[in-house]
């Protein structure tokens, strides 16, 4: 029997893993994701616009002096009609200030030649914003009252430390939300789309009646469990492919690019010891790079969402395995594949709520179930839930594989043979109850 399993789970791993897509899809997905991330940083560091030159036409006579040159905006007062100004090709555009502009500050028009750009637009917005509000303050004559309101503004820099661990480490609750949110999203891909691809392969030896000869020489239940584990093991080894890559490029190549002061930052935040007022990069920076740089953190992580990678997959495989054997074309899949589809896109659209909310009774229900918390508990895991949380879910999501591969096999069992009329969903479940 182990030996039939075996060879089954060889051929469907060998098969998919050898394809030149699976190959060229495994290195460059991680390295996309990397560019993808690095791009516009780089986009923004050499990204240069052409200086464009703007008539302003200021009726109030109070903005036109005040307004400043930028890298790519310059300003020239002018005192011309409009309709002219309109048709002069020599400017890029032009600025109109009302007469009303300190009572009314909407009272501006901007006329461009060609499409806008947000950038510049912001830039003048601006502008005009800071000196419509120096000016309304001119108006209360009081000595010094910029200084005074500057002096008022704080910068609130919130550090957060967790009281329940071992160590007082920094975290950051934006972190954890985006390493949640992207791991649910990768259990999302990966479920649905090899968890498809176990009910593609069925149908297709199926109409080929490639079935009707394996099963002269194995059972079909072991024909069903070879063939998800077959399939699960190359979804595993893409995605410990990818967290190697990933975890080489933040683990060493990302140290070797921090400069020494961020590092002696990064570590005095870790410390403690930080004074954010005087740290010279921004504080939900460093406890990004500090997350991520937190080998042992990272290596938790992949652990876990390799264990619901597993558990949510051979739980979700054999529903579409069930289905794959009932149908005889991939029109009539379609329409019940939307049990095992509906559960995952739910759990994918409640992740984000979650993500805000960690520690609610609802994230805690979700993760437990077992349809939905391969991605809910994903999600909550990077902000330090309590460990017996996790492991219990995690014997819920196996035990119900455990239940669900006995009724699917049950299915797969009568289906393989069946041919010409798709089943309804109470004649699937007669065939789960067959004996």
């Amino acid at each position: 029997m182990g030996n039939n399993i075996w060879l089954v789970i060889r051929r469907e791993y060998t098969e998919r893993v050898s394809k030149k897509s699976f190959i060229i899809t495994t290195i460059l997905v991680p390295l996309l994701m990397v560019l993808l991330m690095c791009v516009p940083a780089l986009l923004a560091v050499f990204h240069t616009s052409d200086t464009q030159v703007y008539a302003v036409l200021d009726r109030s006579g109070i903005v036109a002096p005040e307004l400043t040159d930028g890298e790519s905006v310059t300003f020239v007062s002018v005192n011309m009609p409009l309709d002219s100004l309109k048709a002069d090709d020599a400017f890029a555009g032009v600025l109109v200030i009302g007469s009303r502009i300190l009572d009314n500050p909407a009272d501006v028009q901007l006329y461009i030649h060609g499409p806008g750009s947000m950038d510049t637009e912001s830039y003048i917005s601006k502008q005009i914003k800071s000196i419509v509000e120096a000016k309304r303050l001119e108006a209360y004559n009081i000595a010094n009252l910029d200084q005074i309101l500057d002096n008022i503004r704080a910068n609130v820099i919130l550090s957060t430390y967790r009281l329940d661990k071992e160590d007082e480490s920094s975290t950051s609750t934006m972190v954890c939300f985006a390493l949640g949110i992207m791991m649910a999203f990768l259990l999302y891909m990966f479920l649905l789309i090899y968890g498809q691809m176990v009910m593609t392969s069925i149908i297709e030896e199926k109409n080929n009646r490639v079935l009707e000869i394996i099963v002269s020489s194995i059972r079909p239940e072991q024909l069903m469990l070879g063939k998800i584990v077959g399939i699960g093991l190359v979804a595993l080894t893409q995605i410990v492919i990818w967290m190697a890559i990933l975890s080489t490029l933040v683990g060493v190549v990302m140290p070797m690019l921090i400069p020494a002061d961020v590092a002696a930052q990064m570590s005095a935040l870790n410390a403690g010891s930080l004074d954010p007022a005087s740290a010279s990069v921004d504080i939900d920076l460093l406890q990004t790079i500090s997350m991520l740089g937190n080998i042992g953190y990272m290596i938790t992580l992949f652990i876990y969402l390799t264990i619901f990678l597993i558990g949510g997959f051979l739980l979700y495989a054999t529903i579409f395995a069930a289905i794959g054997s009932a149908v005889d074309n991939i029109q009539d899949a379609s329409q019940l594949s939307s049990i095992p589809t509906i559960p995952i896109i739910a759990a994918i659209v409640c992740a984000t709520t979650i993500g805000t909310d960690p520690n609610s009774s609802l994230a805690m229900w979700l993760s437990m179930f077992p349809f939905t918390s391969p991605m809910i508990m994903v999600v909550r895991i990077p902000f330090g839930i309590p460990t017996w949380q996790i492991w219990v879910s995690i014997v819920i999501l196996f035990a119900t594989f455990l239940l669900m591969v006995w009724i699917a096999a049950k299915i797969y069992r009568v289906g393989i043979f069946m041919y010409g009329k798709k089943p309804s969903i109470k004649e699937l479940i007669r065939w789960a109850r067959y004996k």
